[in-house]
Parts: C-alpha cells; structure tokens; sequence
C-alpha cells in the first residue's frame, strides 16, 4: 500500500481575522470560555492581524512586549487589555448573567 503524504501548516487564526465583524466575533467568543489566557491570546491574534507594530504605536506600548502579554502564557494587565482593545477598534461590554 502506498502512503500519501499530505502537506501541513499550522493553523493560525490570524490569517482568518479579515474584518471587525471577524475580530468581534471571535473575541466574544474567546470572553463566552471566560479562561483569561484564551481572552488574552485572542485579543493577541486580532492584534497581529492588523499588525503588531500599528497597535504598539497607537498604545505606546513595545511590540515585543505586546507579543509576550498577548501570548497564550502571557499575564497582560487590564490597563493593557483596554488599550489594545480600543487601538483595535472594538468595545468591551458587560450584560447581565442570565
């Protein structure tokens, strides 16, 4: 029998991310798990689907450093969530638990 090789690359869903309805979508879905790593590593893949470098520069903040805070392993403070969510241009808000 003959084995067929398949060509592979790792899924990133950056490449996925197009529009802001995409990047809304997907970060409500990431705060719905309500695990804080997964609400900062989807913050972190919206935010390199726009570019890294353009959201460092609209917060002030390092990109090197926001690459280490969005990581899945990474720790960001709040202060840092709300200004790459608003460099973004996306809004958090809050609805009461049913």
């Amino acid at each position: 029998m003959k084995k067929t090789r398949i060509a592979v690359k790792p899924w990133d869903a950056a490449d996925h991310l197009k529009t802001r309805k995409d990047m809304a979508a997907y970060l409500e879905a990431a705060i719905e798990d309500g695990d804080p790593a997964v609400i900062a590593a989807a913050i972190g893949d919206i935010a390199r689907a726009r570019g890294m470098a353009e959201i460092a520069r609209k917060t002030g903040l390092g990109r090197e450093s926001l690459y280490k805070a969005l990581s899945p392993g990474g720790n960001p403070e709040f202060a840092t969530i709300l200004k790459v969510v608003q460099a973004l241009g996306l809004k958090l808000h809050v609805d009461a638990a049913a």
